[in-house]
């Protein structure tokens, strides 16, 4: 995030609450497929909050591909622990399935560890499914 958008100090940390982490649109992604979240009932997303300046949100939706269509940009309602906060998402519009690269679930699994995400989630990231790295 630093990198994509430097001007976006980190605002909090909580939960996505009724969405489940999942991928897709593996022919667009990083070695495979690609984060996104679907409605589900029971689940619940980690998620880092972030204020957002204009410039920084214009890189953001070109670094999502918002020129390719890829991601809608939708507003959810977070869990945190000082209650519930506004934020937008990128949502991928493409169907869901395929694997993540092994390589893009340790970007993920270092970031939300980093953040402050409890230690079953981090586990729950650093065990799923992928597809290896390399010949």
């Amino acid at each position: 995030m630093m990198e994509r958008a430097p001007h976006s100090p980190m605002a909090g940390t909580g939960w996505l609450v009724g969405w489940r982490l999942t991928f897709g649109a593996e022919d667009f992604g990083w070695e495979g497929a690609l984060a996104t979240v679907v409605e589900e009932a029971g689940s619940q997303v980690f998620v880092v909050l972030y204020d957002v300046p204009p410039e920084d949100e214009a890189k953001l939706d070109r670094w999502e591909g918002s020129e390719l269509g890829l991601h809608t940009k939708i507003r959810l309602r977070i869990q945190t622990m000082e209650g519930s906060a506004l934020a937008w998402l990128y949502v991928l519009d493409a169907y869901e399935g395929g694997l993540p690269s092994a390589r893009y679930l340790g970007v993920m699994a270092d970031a939300a560890e980093a953040a402050g995400a409890p230690a079953d989630y981090v586990a729950d990231l650093r065990t799923r499914p992928c597809q290896g790295i390399g010949p």
